[in-house]
């Protein structure tokens, strides 16, 4: 679960080692969400109403939250608590950092 530096798809990037269940998970969440947004877009072309085309941007809005929620309680459970585990307090910056944009 250890963030790592330097991978080779974002040279100087941090990663993280995920489980297969956590990446099963999240990826579902993100399939769902492509899905909706193909479906708002076909709605767009096809001259839905305006109100139906919000309701399902909000639906989409609610399957953005709900995997941000669950990728950052992961964070907090690993990422976070490693890094203040080995002194590395500056993490706690980070994740307020996160939360602020988050919360915009």
């Amino acid at each position: 679960m250890e963030a790592q530096m330097n991978s080779k798809k974002n040279v100087g990037a941090k990663t993280k080692s995920r489980s297969q269940d956590e990446v099963k998970s999240l990826t579902n969440r993100l399939n769902k969400i492509s899905g909706q947004i193909n479906g708002i877009k076909k709605m767009v072309e096809e001259n839905a109403y305006c109100t139906d085309i919000l309701n399902q941007v909000s639906a989409a809005q609610g399957a953005f939250n709900a995997f941000s929620r669950e990728l950052l309680a992961a964070h907090i459970k690993t990422c976070v608590v490693q890094n203040i585990k080995s002194g590395n307090d500056e993490i706690v910056d980070e994740l307020l950092a996160t939360l602020q944009k988050l919360m915009k």
